[in-house]
């Protein structure tokens, strides 16, 4: 490892450790480096697979975040951009964005694909809260 990822790394340990209901209202930058450490340490995550240039996850963005403030302290939300981080993609198959992974306790536990309504994606968590 890089002594640039393991400054990431380290940085991504620091951040959720004073992770507080502030912090948790937004949704947090996830790499590669990031993602497994961000699933392991919250109980209860979402993270919004997208790419800067896809239209309908700039549709989806918005609610992403809107959640994050409605579920500050129950659900941690993180972004991950797909063509910065193509291993992650890889790794959960990910063919076609906006993808949302729905992590329980380190396990992918469910996914949604496309930008579909909010209510879709509180109507997924609820199982899980």
């Amino acid at each position: 490892m890089d002594e640039l990822q393991e400054i990431r790394l380290k940085r991504m340990r620091d951040l959720l450790a004073k992770a507080d209901s502030d912090a948790s209202s937004v949704p947090v930058t996830l790499t590669d480096a990031t993602f497994e450490d961000f699933v392991k340490n919250n109980p209860l995550a979402v993270v919004d697979c997208w790419a800067e240039w896809c239209g309908p996850c700039r549709m989806i963005g918005p609610v992403v975040e809107q959640l994050a403030k409605d579920f500050a302290g129950k659900v941690m939300f993180g972004k991950l951009n797909v063509d910065q981080n193509p291993a992650t993609a890889a790794r959960f198959g990910i063919m076609s964005i906006p993808t949302l992974l729905i992590v329980k306790d380190g396990t992918l536990v469910d996914s949604i694909a496309g930008a579909v309504p909010r209510d879709h994606i509180v109507s997924k968590l609820q199982p899980y809260l």
